[in-house]
């Protein structure tokens, strides 16, 4: 069943319907949430907001304008900024990861990579991790992410670009040592 079709039923009154819509995109919005705001405790709630504004609001979608994913992604996005700039301090850390105990200093040099990527990302300015995000995690298109932003082509390429390049930077302090 294509999406217009469920959006139809849920229009109807078949409200259990809306699940589908969800199913299918609760993973991709939760994801892009929590890359967004760095907070994997509150990203579920997030996405569920994301998903109860959307089915509130279900009636204001046209189809001739964009794709439900773009007009479902642009509330997500609205909602991750709106918690990103509220976001408190966290007191609690993440719990540790398991080691490998096979080596455990490549283990280290790999956490210590990984977790520099985090970092620069979670500095990289909101508008260009949000188009990063968009682009090299959740894979969409280019065109659909300038939908989303509310911005040309040319903004996202540049805000991408930017992006890497800073991303870039901080990679080059471990080259050679990349895992």
């Amino acid at each position: 069943m294509d999406e217009w079709e469920v959006i139809q039923r849920v229009l109807r009154g078949d409200t259990e319907s809306f699940r589908l819509v969800v199913e299918r995109y609760a993973g991709a919005v939760t994801r892009m949430i929590r890359n967004v705001t760095d907070d994997r405790h509150t990203c579920e709630d997030l996405a569920q907001e994301v998903f109860l504004t959307a089915y509130a609001k279900l009636r204001t979608f046209d189809p001739a304008r964009s794709r439900f994913s773009t007009w479902l992604f642009t509330i997500a996005r609205n909602k991750a900024i709106n918690a990103a700039g509220r976001k408190k301090p966290q007191y609690m850390a993440d719990p540790p990861e398991p080691a490998d105990a096979s080596d455990p200093e490549r283990t280290a040099e790999r956490k210590e990579l990984l977790d520099a990527l985090d970092r620069a990302v979670m500095a990289l300015p909101l508008n260009q991790r949000m188009a990063f995000v968009l682009a090299e995690f959740e894979q969409l298109p280019y065109e659909q992410i300038a939908q989303i932003e509310g911005v040309r082509l040319g903004t996202v390429k540049s805000r991408i670009n930017r992006a890497k390049a800073k991303l870039m930077e901080v990679l080059s302090q471990f080259a050679g040592d990349i895992p």
